[in-house]
């Protein structure tokens, strides 16, 4: 049995021998031979190695008596739950507040980038404003729009042969008359823009991420199949069917506009679908970055977290931390510019995120955030990747 002593709301332990076993374990900070615990360390040593605690005059306190001192805590019972579940796999991890400068373990995914322009010739389309499509009728032009750019669809979607229209999606529309030199027989740019603001849902967002990609050579077109807003296939794709197969998208992108709030289940469930159709899934926060974002003050993370190492796992004794912990329960909400926020707070350490999502069981999931470098590019963008520690 631990002996776990509570004052007001501090706890510490203080007999030698448990202090020398929690001090192997790396818990708590020792301070004067004795160790004084954060409320996940106390609650877990309560929960998992029989910790019983007491107060001054002898008064035994409960589980659910310690953790109701820390109600008004920031995500507590979150913080709490996957605090258990990496010390349960054996694994470290220490409070935030000893981040201490930069640790230069971030990895940077560099992509490819190359300058996309389309030929000049004029053509003309017909907008469906309930649609949002435009079709366009002249075969020719059609045609090379598909062909040559993989712009619209000619004919029959995996048919080309079949049929001579060619049909436009809204991002696609938008695009062309822009920089592709269309006309529509019934709408000018702005009235286009602003039926597809009323239909979708943060459109100038998703289409800022859009144009970004296919003005950097990416073949960008919807995600729908697989819950997200865009596939992308990168430069030098073509629709056109060879050696009797079709060319897959491997990355799809999904756009969090950062005055956007999203429930985690459903950010969460779009990552899972991508990996189940082995697909990378791309995070797109696009916008100007706030001061907040460029300069956090306030922590937004949880925990600096140690892994695994060849022949045992890291420790705060022989390593340093490799990613920061952001933790998160599936029913709550989670902001674009909040996340931006904890993923500047990494990019300052030199550490990757982590997000750990605790479920109505008690499970929890973890996915790793990494951040692309899209030369050329102003947004931010970040691959996250499904993974078990």
């Amino acid at each position: 049995m631990i002996k776990l002593e509570l004052d007001r709301k501090t706890i510490k332990v203080a007999e030698a021998s448990d202090v020398t076993s929690l001090q192997n374990g790396f818990y708590g900070q020792m301070k004067k031979g004795i160790i004084y615990l954060t409320a996940e360390e106390a609650l877990y040593i309560m929960d998992i190695r029989n910790g019983k605690c007491y107060d001054k005059s002898g008064n035994n306190y409960s589980f659910n008596d310690v953790a109701s001192l820390f109600l008004k805590n920031k995500k507590i019972l979150a913080r709490y739950l996957t605090y258990k579940d990496w010390r349960d796999k054996g694994l470290i991890l220490r409070p935030i507040e000893e981040a201490d400068g930069n640790y230069g373990r971030t990895v940077l995914l560099r992509y490819e980038s190359s300058k996309f322009k389309i030929d000049s010739f004029s053509f003309e389309g017909l907008f469906f404003p309930h649609d949002l499509i435009t079709l366009v009728d002249d075969a020719n032009v059609g045609k090379e729009l598909y062909q040559r750019y993989w712009i619209g669809q000619f004919g029959t979607y995996k048919a080309s042969h079949r049929g001579r229209i060619s049909k436009l999606d809204i991002f696609e529309t938008i695009y062309l008359l822009r920089h592709g030199n269309m006309t529509l027989k019934n709408c000018k740019l702005k009235e286009v823009e602003k039926i597809a603001e009323k239909h979708i849902k943060f459109f100038s967002d998703m289409y800022l991420v859009y144009e970004d990609w296919r003005s950097r050579g990416y073949v960008i077109k919807t995600g729908f199949k697989f819950g997200t807003h865009f596939r992308i296939y990168f430069p030098g794709a073509s629709p056109i069917k060879t050696e009797d197969k079709w060319m897959h998208s491997r990355h799809v992108i999904h756009v969090f506009p950062r005055k956007h709030k999203q429930l985690i289940s459903e950010w969460a469930r779009a990552i899972r679908v991508a990996h189940s159709v082995k697909k990378t899934f791309i995070l797109a926060i696009p916008g100007k970055k706030s001061a907040q974002s460029l300069n956090p003050k306030k922590p937004q993370l949880d925990f600096l977290l140690y892994h695994r190492k060849k022949g045992g796992i890291e420790t705060p004794k022989e390593g340093t931390p490799k990613y920061l912990m952001y933790s998160l329960t599936e029913d709550e909400y989670i902001g674009g510019e909040e996340l931006a926020r904890a993923l500047a707070e990494c990019s300052l350490s030199g550490l990757e995120m982590m997000v750990a999502i605790s479920d109505r069981e008690s499970s929890v999931t973890y996915y790793v955030i990494k951040k692309i470098d899209l030369p050329g590019s102003e947004y931010e963008y970040f691959e996250i990747e499904w993974i078990q520690p």
